[in-house]
Parts: structure tokens; C-alpha cells; sequence
């Protein structure tokens, strides 16, 4: 018998237990043995639940009993959770963790740990919820070099777009559906502005590349700047907006990493990732584009991926599996966000009608290939431009405005 422990009975923790329990046969089968819950960190009392006796406030009553060999960590946060999964490895116990900030601050130093205690720090969950994506790229894409990783990331940002496309709603008026629905938290500020997708495209960038990417060093947009005019301007485009983190490996061996809204094409396998559904594309120089899609968050998704780690855990509890490790960063190995030219799409505003705002817009960017939306009003007007970097794009701006325009929004173009 593996004797465990769940550190945190949230959402997703009370998700692993209903898991373990409801498929407690079929999960001892491909673990070899059975998996007992022996601990359940919480501080809230839980008197109402059958397994109600199972529960302690003492984390340190886990750490000591030398029986658990395995906890799962669903706290969420920095700490204690950092705190309790190091001494939990420096204790000859292995962990498990959906905790997506965990991973992407502290995954090169608790994996070195793991490493060296042979034990396992498992994270399956961390990005994609019930999505298998970590393994993948650690294990059936381990033949490839990883050229690019692209990914819809964020439920409640994707589910706000898709109102935003579909219905045509205003932000705010998506944004309190979303809300509503329970899509998105009462403060929602991680997923809208872009937090919590750059958290995964660190995880899945660490992963692919072997060196850890941390979150303060990738530039990071939301979609509260994104409008309904500049949803009309991607359809007019032949395409739609999505919340994008992408990983890229240049030439220069740096990394381009950031995560933004961006224009994808109405034929790339991204576009019709819609609602509270997530999307990773990985691009492989052997097997070309493969696409991971699912439910990207919830309760039994993520648990279901978590147990799954912990099955993975109880079938090497005398090993480490040494398939997941990364380095710790290296100087400048992150390319400076603003240098890399991409395709852009801008969106101008001023005095008089279109035609007038784009002729003027010409003059700066002689280059600018014009995008005109169904329902376009005087005083706005949108393009394009072909590879142009944002910092060239910022230098231009007192050009704009020496042309009577402002600069009301520019939104990247993906090329997946």
C-alpha cells in the first residue's frame, strides 16, 4: 500500500480525493498497489465528509510520519507551498503539483532537489489542467528539437474573446459573464492580464529548451485593451484574436518568448479553440505541428491529470525517473521582447474619414496594407505591417501625431 498526502482541500484538492476514491480499483491496477490517502492538510474543518477524520493543521504531522512517501501539493501560491515542497523533498518524499506558480519560480531549484534525493517533482497539471502536455514534450516529442511552442493557455481570457467574436460584447459585458458563469475569479486580473498564461508558457518553454524561464523576464499583455473594433478588424483580416504565449527559439540561440494578444488566421488549428477551451501547438523540426486541446482548468480535469502523477510516483517510488530537468537561466537567454520584427496590425484614430486617416498613416508607414471593417466609422482606421519591431513601432508614434493620428491599439500577427 502507498501511504499519501494532500496539502490543500480546494477546488482541486477535494478533485483528487473525489478521483482516488470514486476509481480507487482501477487506479490500484495500474500502480500496482493500492493508494491510501493517510493525511489531508487543511485548515477549515470539513465535518460533513466521510473522510472528515483524515484531516490535520499541522503540516509538520505529514513531513515526520515516515509512511507518506508521496504528497500532492494543491495549496496553490508561492507559500507555504514552496516552503512545504522543498522540505518535503529533503525529506525523501516525492511531490506532486498542479500549482502553476510553483513550477514556473521555483521548478529548476525543486527538480535539482528531486534529482538529487532520487525522488520525483511531478507537474503534469500545472499547465494544461486535464491536457497531457508535459509529458508529451518530455517524452514523446524527446526526438524533435522544439522550434516553437504556441498556446491558447487561459480559459476565462479565451471564453471572453469568444463573446467578444461571436456576440459581439464589449469587454466588460464579457468579462461579467464570464463571471457570472463561474469562468473567471472575483478578481480576475491573473487571467486578463496575462499572469497566469505567462506561468505556463515558463513551464513549457523550461521544459522544451532545458533552461528555466522565469515569469518577471517575459513581457506580458491581457486583452483589456482589446475592443470590439479590433475584433472587426481581425475578421475584415480573415481571422480572429486570441490570447497567445508563445516560445520561439532564434538563431542567435536566445529565446523570444512573450505572451500577447495576437491575429490568428481562420486556417491555423488555433483558431477554433474557443470558450473556456485551451490549445498548444508544438513545432517539431521532425513531426511539423502537433496540437494538444482540452479543458485547460476545473476540478476533475486537473485532478484527473494530478492523479495521474501520483500513479506515475507510486510505480517509481524507488526511482527517479530523471525525464523531467531543467537548468537554471542563463545570462541574457531571454531575447529582449521589443527587437524581434513580427507582423502587426494597427489601428489609428484622428480627425476625418477613413480614407483621409490612412492616406496620413501612409506617410509614417509607406508600407501599411489597409483593412477596412464592416461598419467602419470616421475618425478610425486599420492595417497592417509586415515585419516591423515594437521598438521601431514606438519610435514612429511622434510621426504618427505629427500627422494629426494617435496610436489606439496594435496587436501582433501570428505566423502558426
Amino acid at each position: 500500500m502507498a501511504e499519501i498526502a494532500v496539502l490543500g482541500h480546494g477546488v482541486v484538492g477535494s478533485g483528487v480525493l473525489e478521483v482516488l476514491l470514486t476509481h480507487k480499483d482501477s487506479i490500484a491496477k495500474r500502480a500496482k498497489e493500492e493508494i491510501h490517502v493517510k493525511r489531508i492538510l487543511d485548515l477549515r474543518e470539513f465535518p460533513q465528509l466521510p473522510y472528515n477524520g483524515l484531516f490535520t493543521k499541522d503540516f509538520q504531522e505529514i513531513l515526520d510520519d515516515p509512511e507518506i512517501k508521496i504528497v500532492v501539493e494543491v495549496m496553490g501560491g508561492l507559500e507555504p507551498a514552496f516552503s512545504y515542497t522543498k522540505a518535503c523533498l529533503e525529506k525523501g518524499k516525492s511531490v506532486v503539483t498542479s500549482n502553476k506558480e510553483l513550477v514556473a519560480q521555483k521548478g529548476a531549484e525543486l527538480l535539482a532537489l528531486a534529482q538529487k534525493n532520487n525522488l520525483n517533482f511531478l507537474f503534469e497539471a500545472s499547465v494544461g489542467g486535464g491536457i497531457p502536455i508535459i509529458r508529451p514534450i518530455s517524452q514523446c516529442l524527446a526526438a524533435n528539437e522544439v522550434t516553437e511552442i504556441a498556446g491558447i493557455l487561459n480559459g476565462t481570457t479565451n471564453f471572453i474573446l469568444t463573446k467578444m467574436i461571436r456576440e459581439g460584447m464589449v469587454f466588460a459585458d464579457a468579462l461579467h459573464l464570464a463571471q457570472q458563469l463561474g469562468y473567471a475569479e472575483r478578481d480576475p486580473s491573473a487571467d486578463v492580464e496575462g499572469v497566469d498564461a505567462c506561468r505556463k508558457i515558463c513551464i513549457l518553454a523550461s521544459l522544451a529548451y532545458g533552461t528555466h524561464v522565469y515569469p518577471d523576464s517575459v513581457h506580458t499583455e491581457g486583452i483589456t485593451a482589446i475592443t470590439k473594433e479590433d475584433v472587426g478588424y481581425a475578421s475584415a483580416w480573415g481571422g480572429v484574436i486570441k490570447l497567445i504565449g508563445e516560445a520561439k527559439m532564434l538563431e542567435n540561440g536566445r529565446l523570444h518568448i512573450l505572451v500577447s494578444p495576437m491575429f490568428i488566421s481562420r486556417e491555423s488549428q488555433l483558431a477554433n479553440v474557443d470558450d473556456v477551451f485551451n490549445g498548444i501547438l508544438v513545432r517539431g523540426d521532425a513531426t511539423g505541428d502537433v496540437v494538444f486541446y482540452g479543458k485547460g482548468a476545473g476540478k476533475l480535469p486537473t485532478a484527473s491529470a494530478v492523479v495521474a502523477d501520483v500513479i506515475d510516483c507510486v510505480r517509481h517510488l524507488r526511482s527517479n525517473r530523471k525525464i523531467l530537468y531543467w537548468e537554471d537561466a542563463k545570462p541574457d537567454y531571454v531575447e529582449p521582447w521589443d527587437v524581434t520584427p513580427q507582423d502587426v496590425f494597427v489601428r489609428v484614430t484622428g480627425e476625418g474619414d477613413s480614407d483621409s486617416l490612412f492616406d496620413r498613416a501612409q506617410q509614417v508607414f509607406p508600407k501599411a496594407v489597409r483593412l477596412i471593417r464592416r461598419d467602419e466609422e470616421p475618425g478610425e482606421a486599420g492595417f497592417t505591417l509586415p515585419q516591423i519591431a515594437e521598438e521601431e513601432l514606438r519610435e514612429k508614434e511622434p510621426d504618427l501625431e505629427k500627422q494629426g493620428l494617435r496610436l489606439a491599439n496594435r496587436v501582433r500577427i501570428a505566423d502558426f
